[in-house]
């Protein structure tokens, strides 16, 4: 079995009487990119900020690296990099200068700026001035501050929130390579679905504070199977002789609705050669927008 980096048992955050976070059950394994999914609002924030401490669960349950947070804490964030919302950066001083701050508080080696600024593609500007930057830039330096000290498991909220998209797509190239080259486990939260299909490994689904949905892209994409979609003359006679045939099949919205698509040609011959005038007969797949808009649908409703 593979290590499990994050794991949280049932944990819920109560702030007065409103519930952000319930019975929330996370399993991260090492080596993934797992993205945190949800609308705004549904307590992806709350998550992190109790990974990594800054809040204290109401009931449940929180460890990194198998340790219980509450006990290890200082142990865990030592390993552990974050960067959340935007990153703090000194604009009047250059890139190197901003890491080598954190660097002397964290009693890392001096290479480790020169390492760091190399992962996220800074090498050739650590001594322009963090002004001078574009936004994306600056991201990448905070994620460049985060990995300080060799971290095993970065925290990253919403990495490419307010980026263009060259930035954004230098931020997911960047978050891609970590796993592999680096040795990361990444964890992200993000609102944007496009974050999932280009970028990361595992999912969890968020909606008003519950989890609805958690695996591997693969999992996932188990959910959006194709189906095949015909409209006939008499449905439920069609059915019927779907049935006889051996494939099985039921009626959805005024249609022949059935799961199997390679059968696609066999399946409208037999109509056909039993009478039916098929009309229509098209492959559909539902798309992860609709995937996700139905998962969470109390948050946009």
């Amino acid at each position: 079995m593979p290590n499990v980096v994050i794991s949280t048992d049932a944990i819920t955050r109560l702030f007065q009487r409103k519930t952000a976070v319930r019975d929330l059950s996370l399993q991260v394994e090492q080596g993934s990119i797992y993205a945190f999914l949800g609308p705004n609002g549904a307590g992806k924030s709350t998550t992190i900020r109790l990974l990594l401490g800054l809040l204290r669960p109401s009931a449940g349950n929180i460890a990194l690296f198998g340790l219980d947070l509450r006990r290890h804490r200082r142990e865990i964030l030592a390993r552990t990099g974050s960067l959340v919302e935007t990153p703090s950066l000194y604009e009047h001083l250059s890139a190197r200068e901003n890491l080598e701050i954190p660097r002397r508080i964290l009693i890392a080696p001096r290479s480790d700026v020169d390492r760091v600024l190399g992962i996220v593609g800074l090498e050739n500007v650590g001594r322009n001035l963090v002004k001078t930057f574009s936004l994306g830039m600056k991201q990448r330096l905070g994620l460049a501050q985060a990995m300080l000290g060799k971290r095993e498991l970065l925290i990253l909220d919403e990495p490419t929130n307010g980026l263009d998209p060259a930035g954004i797509q230098e931020m997911r190239s960047l978050i891609r390579r970590l796993p592999g080259e680096h040795g990361v486990t990444v964890f992200l939260s993000s609102h944007l679905l496009t974050e999932v299909e280009q970028v990361a490994t595992h999912v969890g689904m968020l909606s008003q504070g519950e989890l609805v949905f958690q695996g591997s892209i693969e999992e996932l994409e188990r959910l959006r199977q194709a189906r095949l979609q015909i409209r006939v003359s008499d449905i439920d006679s069609a059915l019927a002789l779907l049935s006889a045939h051996g494939w099985q099949a039921r009626a959805e919205n005024g249609y022949v609705v059935t799961s199997d698509v390679q059968a696609a040609a066999a399946i409208n011959r037999a109509l056909i050669e039993g009478g039916f005038e098929v009309d229509h007969l098209t492959v559909q797949s539902i798309s992860l927008e609709e995937m996700f808009l139905k998962m969470t649908s109390a948050e946009v409703n």
